[in-house]
């Protein structure tokens, strides 16, 4: 079964229009399937109801920031495939099946990459430019050989996911997870990727702040080094 997780914070509009997209593909790969939109502590908006209306579980989160979003996720969900997308509408439900079909035939993490070969993305050029720096740095740190680290369009192996313990409170718990992953399952570990456009949300605001986003991933670029020469 796919666990599709959605990390929401006042998306409410963004769902409206995201779910019905969502449906259709997963429908299409015949397979069971739960959606589950992890909401924040205090409801911002009435993103439940819409939950309701397209049948997916709504949770709220208890631990604090992106990270704490994840983790309550990972705990809720009950399948053996973790599919993870943004709710802003930025990752296209279409790519899905390119994702889920290259994952079944063996792999540990397949990403919907804005920088493989025929990855596109609208992100302002101040953002790609943060971004390529941000990639190149920690796949050095790392040592996981994708070229989109920091995307959150994903699917996961769920039982090794489930199985580490990732600490992180921001969206640095995205390269966290995958050296987490690769220290867990060893030189076995498969990552691949499936180029996608990486669109601008259907509605609503960035949550993203930008120093807070520099200092958390500044300590989490020492942290992860730490972890990776303790478990190599």
């Amino acid at each position: 079964m796919i666990s599709v997780v959605l990390l929401a914070y006042r998306e409410e509009e963004s769902l409206k229009l995201l779910f019905p997209r969502l449906i259709e593909q997963l429908d299409s790969l015949n397979e069971e399937y739960e959606m589950i939109v992890v909401d924040t502590a205090e409801p911002q908006d009435n993103t439940k109801g819409v939950c309701d209306k397209f049948g997916a579980i709504y949770v709220n989160q208890e631990e604090p920031g992106f990270g704490g979003a994840y983790r309550k996720g990972i705990s809720v969900m009950k399948g053996d495939k973790m599919l993870v997308l943004d709710s802003d509408g930025s990752h296209n439900p279409i790519y899905i099946p390119d994702i889920y079909n290259k994952y079944i035939t063996g792999y540990d993490v397949v990403i919907g990459s804005r920088y493989t070969k025929g990855g596109k993305t609208e992100d302002k050029m101040t953002s790609r430019i943060m971004s390529h720096i941000l990639n190149g740095v920690y796949r050095i740190i790392t040592g996981v050989k994708a070229k989109d680290l920091s995307t959150n369009f994903r699917m996961y192996r769920a039982d090794v996911v489930r199985e580490v313990k990732i600490t992180c409170t921001n969206y640095d718990v995205l390269e966290e997870i995958l050296l987490l992953m690769k220290l867990k399952i060893g030189k076995n570990f498969k990552v691949g990727e499936i180029p996608i456009t990486f669109n601008k949300r259907i509605a609503g605001e960035s949550k993203r702040r930008l120093i807070p986003f520099i200092i958390s991933y500044i300590k989490t670029m020492f942290r992860l080094i730490g972890i990776r020469i303790k478990g190599a």
